[in-house]
C-alpha cells in the first residue's frame, strides 16, 4: 500500500512538471503625459469693436384724458375725514 501511494505521488509530481505553462506577458502601459508647472502668464488681447446701435423707436400716442369730476359738498359745510382701516401687526 505504500509503495502504491509513492508510486502515485511520484506520476501526479512528474505529470504536474510536465504541463506546459505559458509565459506571462506583460503588455507596457501607455505613457502618461504628466502636466508641468503653469507657465507664465500672457498678454491681454485688444478690446473688440463696439456694436452698431439700432433706431430709436416711435413715440406712442397719448389717450384721451377724461373730463374733470365735480366737487362734492358736506352737509353744513362740515369736512369729512376719512381714515383707513388699520393694517395687520407684523410677524
Amino acid at each position: 500500500m505504500k509503495r502504491m501511494m509513492l508510486i502515485s505521488a511520484l506520476l501526479a509530481t512528474l505529470g504536474l512538471a510536465a504541463c506546459d505553462r505559458p509565459a506571462v506577458v506583460t503588455v507596457p502601459a501607455t505613457p502618461v503625459a504628466v502636466p508641468g508647472p503653469a507657465g507664465p502668464q500672457g498678454e491681454t488681447g485688444s478690446v473688440g469693436n463696439t456694436g452698431s446701435t439700432g433706431n430709436t423707436g416711435a413715440t406712442g400716442d397719448t389717450g384721451a384724458t377724461g373730463s374733470t369730476g365735480s366737487t362734492g359738498k358736506a352737509a353744513n359745510g362740515t369736512t369729512i375725514i376719512v381714515t383707513p382701516p388699520a393694517s395687520a401687526p407684523a410677524n
